[in-house]
This record gives structure tokens, sequence and C-alpha cells, in this order.
């Protein structure tokens, strides 16, 4: 049933109606002549306060305003996968065909192309029990994605009818299931409201790593298939170009990348350059295993709250189709921002800083939705979505409540310094405030997949940079040359440590990723050194030899040998050192 109202009050993006007895929460409704897109985000007998996800300017009160039945939902099917969509799922490069540059108020069009034919190939027959989550067939949507068309989550039946293999638009019904309730008609396409978080059977452990081919993120502060992590850093710190590497290199099959609340120009930057992205993997454009979501800070503030929760849906979406996916949120702080701005302009009591009351709830309901899960259906698989949510605290504060909501939640803390960055020193994250809980359960992966000492190997290079912060403190009101030779030849390794393991170069092909095995030897070799140089202080040896040791550029270059070449060369380094360090 469609209801109708008239507005009785406007304060920006929120509008309260009235006549609107029978809505229910987070209906979308039309608002006034315009038919702008609004969510009822309040209700007191028959009126309604609701935010609308455009301009507001012009809109009178007494205008009408319409109830569409239900809530705000995303289109998920072919057609998704390589689309540039706006925070309610608009699809911009059609809008731009429609409206130029700037999105017009009120325009309408569909999130997935519906006149659109893919190739739908059937994989379940007719008789055949099904139940929600099986897959009825599948079409090739890119070269990367081969989607899944499955059964709806509430349905359960037998196959009545099937498609044969063809050409089909995505509201053509491509099979009849004879459910207790009928017989139901499934088509390629799926809505799904994007406050609820899609069901799945069971949430597994998160033991197994996502492995970015990182350094400082794999070997120091690593993040489980399924887990949440957050970056925060103040603005030029690196926040952008450590997600970009994430969304290129992490072993994930799609990546969902939400652009939320960010300035034009970054959102440009990662518009312009993602679909001339080469996938590393496949050496097909990047585009080709990616949804993009962009709402600019200029765009309406309404529709900043929605888009991360379009984003996550798309994301568990394809989750339930047993790919593992990883969400970058680029800022969760601007979201925070919007809610803020809601509150605020419906008189709600604030909390801290402003922000709203309910934003450590919020925060949660959406981080919680990452996991690592066995998917519905009778063939079940293992499927994830990873989070990872930048946060830009103002000034760089990480005092303030978005990012301390942020770590209640999220396992993993990547803390980005812009004193690192300004030295030049990227991935630029602070070694000493960064952490990551998942460590423990990891282990077991590392110790099968690297070598059993790689937990031993990680915790003496952290003992070690603690350290080294410690005696920074003395040499710079002393000096190194106070400091005694075993603590001079520790300050010489972490050096190594900071130099040559976890600064990395993006720009360079062989040290823009480097593998887990790769990774382990490196940490192996500079350890190795300040065994033998202890050793060799130990012995006598005077510590201006061993800082003046040739092997030491040769650990210098050992980023930048290729995989194939790396086993051998690092064996001659390793053998080099032995020596070099015994002759000191």
């Amino acid at each position: 049933m469609i209801n109708e109202g008239n507005i009785i009050k406007i304060a920006g993006p929120v509008i309260v109606a009235d006549g609107m007895r029978g809505t229910q929460m987070y209906e979308v409704v039309r608002v006034g002549e315009a038919k702008l897109i609004g969510e009822i985000i309040e209700l007191e007998g028959d009126t309604a306060t609701i935010q609308v996800y455009e301009e507001t300017a012009g809109v009178k009160p007494g205008e009408k305003v319409e109830s569409t039945g239900g809530p705000l939902s995303v289109e998920l099917g072919p057609g998704v996968m390589g689309s540039i969509f706006d925070g309610i799922q608009r699809p911009l490069e059609v809008i731009k065909g429609i409206s130029g540059d700037y999105i017009a108020r009120g325009i309408d069009v569909d999130s997935i192309d519906k006149e659109k034919k893919w190739t739908f190939e059937p994989v379940a027959k007719v008789g055949d029990k099904v139940v929600g989550g099986d897959v009825l067939g599948q079409v090739q949507e890119t070269s990367a994605v081969l989607q899944k068309i499955m059964v709806p989550p509430m349905i359960e039946g037998t196959i009545k009818s099937i498609a044969a293999k063809a050409e089909y638009t995505v509201l053509e019904t491509i099979a009849e299931i004879e459910t207790d309730e009928g017989i139901k008609e499934v088509q390629m396409l799926q809505k799904w409201p994007v406050r609820k978080g899609r069901p799945y059977k069971e949430k597994l452990d998160p033991d197994i790593p996502l492995i970015t081919g990182q350094r400082a993120q794999d070997t120091f502060f690593c993040l489980a298939k399924g887990g949440a992590a957050a970056i925060p850093g103040p603005f030029g710190s690196g926040k952008t170009v450590t997600q970009q590497q994430l969304a290129k290199w992490a072993d994930a099959d799609i990546v969902v990348y939400i652009g939320c609340g960010e300035r034009g120009n970054e959102m440009t930057e990662v518009l312009t350059e993602f679909p001339f992205l080469t996938d590393p993997k496949t050496g097909n454009p990047i585009m080709d295993r990616t949804v993009l979501i962009a709402n600019t800070s200029n765009m309406p503030v309404a529709a900043r709250e929605a888009c991360v929760y379009t984003g996550i849906t798309i994301a568990e979406y394809f989750r339930d189709q047993g790919y593992d996916v990883a969400l970058m949120a680029d800022s969760t702080s601007r979201w925070a921002e919007a809610m803020r701005e809601i509150s605020g302009r419906l008189e709600e009591m604030p909390g801290e800083e402003g922000y709203p009351a309910y934003l450590a709830s919020r925060l949660a309901q959406f981080y919680e939705r990452a996991g690592r899960v066995i998917t519905l259906g009778q063939d079940p698989k293992e499927s994830s979505v990873t989070v990872v949510g930048a946060v830009s605290p103002p000034g760089g504060d990480l005092s303030e409540p978005v990012t301390q909501n942020t770590l209640r939640i999220c396992k993993v803390f990547w803390a980005l310094d812009a004193s690192l960055a300004d030295k030049r020193h990227f991935p630029s994250i602070n070694w000493l405030q960064s952490y990551s809980l998942y460590v423990e359960s990891i282990t077991n992966w590392w110790q099968e997949n690297a070598s059993e000492e790689w937990r031993a190997n990680r915790d003496q290079a952290m003992v070690l940079l603690q350290k080294e912060s410690e005696l920074e403190e003395i040499v710079q009101l002393v000096g190194p040359d106070a400091l005694p030779e075993t603590d001079q030849a520790t300050l010489e390794t972490t050096r190594m440590l900071r130099e040559d393991f976890l600064q990395q170069n993006a720009f360079d092909d062989v040290d823009t990723y480097c593998a887990p095995d790769k990774q382990y030897k490196m940490l192996k070799t500079i350890l190795l050194f300040y065994k033998e140089s202890l050793a060799a202080v130990n012995r006598g040896a005077p510590i201006a030899n061993i800082v003046a040791l040739p092997v030491k550029e040769e650990i210098g270059k050992m980023k930048y040998i290729p995989q194939d070449e790396f086993d051998a060369k690092i064996a001659e380094i390793q053998s080099a050192i032995t020596k070099q360090c015994s002759e000191a």
C-alpha cells in the first residue's frame, strides 16, 4: 500500500511529513515534486522524519511525500562488477550521460542495465531439490568474475523448469521453483535491503591471514581473512595509497572500494587510476574484479550514511558465491560526520564531541558484517568479507571518538604517522603504535607455510624495535658513541629493519609485492646479522669494523631481488654475513 503525506518542516537534508501512518522505519520515500529519494529514520504517530539523499533546495512545505513500500535496497546480479556507483547505487557513468558532470536532482536510473543480455549457463536441472544459496547457473560477467546465479536465501523447493543456455536480461525468469507456498519464479536479479546482513550457515575463526604482500602488514601487524582493520592517520600520511596497494595485491578475489565523503580530487584519482591498473594476478584490468562506490564530500550528506551499507551488502553478495572479498572504506570518519550532521538536524542529545550517542553501535553494526563464513546451500563454500576502514582523525588526534570506537571493534590497528611520511618512509605505519590481535590465531598458518621459527623471529624483531626507541632517547642526550658497543650493534640492526624491511617501494616492480616466504627469509637474514655482529663485538671486534662490512650493502638490496632468483642470492648473503662478521 502506498501512503501519501505532506511536508510540514524542512531542515537541510532532514524533512518532516505528516499523514504517513502505515509507513515503517527505513522505508524509502519520494519527496516533493522533484521525487527526491529519502528514507524514514523516525516515526511518531502519523508524522515521519525523513533523511533525503539529494539536495533539498527549492523543496517547499505542503509538497507531497510518497512511500514506496520497501526499505533502501540494492540490486544484485550481472552488471554490478566493474561499475562505479554513487552512495545509493546509481551508476555514475549512466547519470553523466543523462545530466552531465553533476548529478541532477530526482534523477531515477536503474542500478543495473535491465536491457543488456547475459549468457546464462545452467548447472542445476529440472527435478533437483534446492535451498537458498544453491547455484542454479552461472554468467561470465567479466574476464575475472564468474557470477553464480543463486536461489534467493528464503526459497526452498524443487526445480520445475530452468532456462537453457542462451542470452537473457536480468529480469527474465531463468527458473521456476515449486515450494510449499506455490511456484516461485527466479530471475538473475536479486534485491536485498542494505541495513540487513545477508545470512550464512556458520562463522569461522579468523585463523588464515589475508596476505597483502606488504611486509609491515603481513609480518608484524597481520590481518586475518574475514577480519577488520582500521587505518587512522592525518592528511598526507598515505591512507589512500595504502588502501590502493591492498586493493591491488591482497589475497582477495573481489574488491569493493567505498570513497565515503572523500575530497573530489582524491576520489578522482581513484576513479581515473583504477580502470587503468593491471591486475597483477591475471594481467587483465583490475576493474574486472572491482566495484567502486563514490560519494564525494560535495555530494548530499545523507547519501554518505547509506554508501557504507550499500558497499558491504554488495560484498556479502559475492561472499555468498564463495569469493573472498576485500572491502575498503575511505573514510569512516566522514561517515561519522554525516551521522553527526543528521543527528544535529534531528535535535538529538549529542554525545562526545557532538557525535550521536549511537556512534559506537553503528560502527559495530558495520564492522561486525565482516567475517569468514560457511555459505548457505547444500554445497557450502568457505568465503570471507574483510573490512579495512580508513579513519581521518582531525589533526591526527587518535583520542577522538571515531578512532577510539573503531579500535574497540577492530582487531588490527595500522597507525599511519605523518613524521614517517615526511621522511619518505612508506608505508608510514608506526611500528610502536600499531598492533594486531590476530597474531596468535594465524601463527600456525605461518609456521606451516613459511617456517617454524616465524613467530620467534617476528617477536624478536618487535623487541629490537622497541629497544631502539629507548636507546634513541639516550642517543639524543649523549650521542651514539657513548653507548656500549652491543647497543650500537642493536641500533645498526634496527636501522636495517626500518630501512631494508619495513620500508617498501610501491612503484618498484619487484618490491611492490613481497611473498610470505621472501618476507620470512629477509627477516631471518637481518636477525642473522644481529646475532653474528653481537658475537663479533663480544669477541672484541670494533663496532666500526662491523658497520663498515661490505655485506650490509647486499642486505639493503635484497628486497629488489626477483622472486625466482631470491633463494640462491639470499643463501649467498647469509654465508657472507657469517664469514665477514667472523673476520671483523
